[in-house]
């Protein structure tokens, strides 16, 4: 039976980053805002991305030799937790994800691309293929004779992604690909999703060809797909927690408004019976995600309390925003009710990367082998 560290620790420099995160979201994106990026075709405020990369956010996680801060994902994860509570539209937690990924790169590699993306240039990473495995070694892409065969699902940002870090097989064995949007020319196909906050799209990877300096084998390919699902889980939850804190903003604040028989709906007691379990949700879910975050700062195997907080936290937020669609009434069910833009954005959340049912029967595993 695994073992289980119960450890939390918050940081001086999470707490300056939570601080700063939290003002920087409440101004730069309050809910008229998100709405007007709804129809725009990158989805995202390009000033805004800017003052996030003056602010050093996008080299966080980056070594300094490389032109970052040189912190870790937990630094990361609590600039992500106030972007999900005001749903703020950028290609910041695609990027650090394939952050993580570059960091088990060579050291040529590294110099080639990390500074780029210290300054400014936006990663992402194509996992997913058509069966939508959430097994990330589970590849069909191959590559035969350096030359790509296949297609990838799924991918976020790839609109506006400079860098991908895609996912394939190289004899046999799972690698990593490094390509630049010139490497793709026109096969980035938008696709549909649910959280139209969010933009993902198809990349048809067959007939590319591919430098041999742009792979990553063996050991550090293993390694990197590890750090991409332990950031994407982490980030996720992330985005998750702070997704609660939103949604239930929303809800009390209309329960708050809203009269019926002359009283405050916010009076029924059955109303606040909800919002109470949503905030008590909140709490594990933030305690779950700075568990995790904590053993990822320390370089601790952390899959249990990932897998653990991914659960929680999206399993809460669904709660949530259904029941803040519910306590709108009528106007719940319209698209002019901020509720659902919350509610979308955590039934994205509760199957990118795994939903809730995976992830039990992962850790059904690493806890009762």
């Amino acid at each position: 039976m695994a073992q289980l560290s119960h450890r939390i620790a918050f940081s001086d420099e999470q707490a300056m980053l939570l601080e700063t995160a939290t003002a920087f979201c409440r101004e730069k994106s309050p809910i008229r805002a998100v709405r007007n990026l709804l129809g725009s075709e990158t989805g995202f405020d390009r000033a805004v991305w800017d003052d996030m990369v003056a602010l050093g956010w996008s080299g966080i996680a980056i070594p300094e030799q490389h032109g970052g801060s040189g912190l870790t994902l937990a630094e990361v994860a609590t600039v992500t937790e106030p972007m999900g509570r005001h749903l703020l539209a950028t290609p910041f937690v695609s990027t650090q994800i394939a952050v993580q990924a570059l960091l088990h790169a060579s050291a040529a590699q590294q110099k080639a691309i990390l500074p780029r993306i210290a300054q400014g240039a936006i990663a992402t990473t194509a996992m997913f293929e058509a069966d939508g495995n959430w097994d990330l070694t589970a590849i069909e892409t191959t590559a035969t004779a350096l030359r790509l065969e296949g297609a990838k699902s799924m991918v976020v940002d790839a609109g506006v992604a400079d860098i991908f870090v895609i996912s394939i097989r190289v004899d046999g064995a799972p690698a990593l690909a490094i390509l630049d949007r010139a490497d793709l020319q026109s096969r980035i196909l938008p696709e549909t999703i649910i959280d139209e906050t969010k933009r993902s799209a198809r990349l048809d990877l067959t007939g590319i060809e591919i430098p041999a300096a742009s792979l990553i084998t063996g050991q550090a390919a293993r390694e990197a797909l590890g750090a991409i699902r332990d950031a994407a889980l982490l980030l996720a939850s992330a985005e998750a927690a702070g997704g609660i804190a939103g949604v239930l903003d929303v809800t009390v604040d209309y329960l708050n408004t809203r009269t019926s028989f002359g009283r405050k709906i916010g009076s029924y007691q059955s109303l606040k019976h909800a919002c109470a379990d949503i905030l008590v949700g909140l709490e594990r879910s933030r305690s779950h995600l700075y568990h995790a975050a904590t053993l990822c700062a320390g370089n601790e195997t952390a899959e249990i309390a990932l897998r653990m907080a991914k659960t929680e936290a999206c399993e809460v937020f669904a709660y949530a925003g259904d029941r803040a669609v519910q306590f709108h009434g009528g106007f719940g069910f319209t698209w002019e009710c901020d509720a659902q833009l919350y509610l979308r954005r955590a039934m994205w959340l509760q199957y990118w990367h795994g939903d809730a049912a995976h992830h039990r029967r992962k850790l059904a595993d690493l806890l009762l082998g």
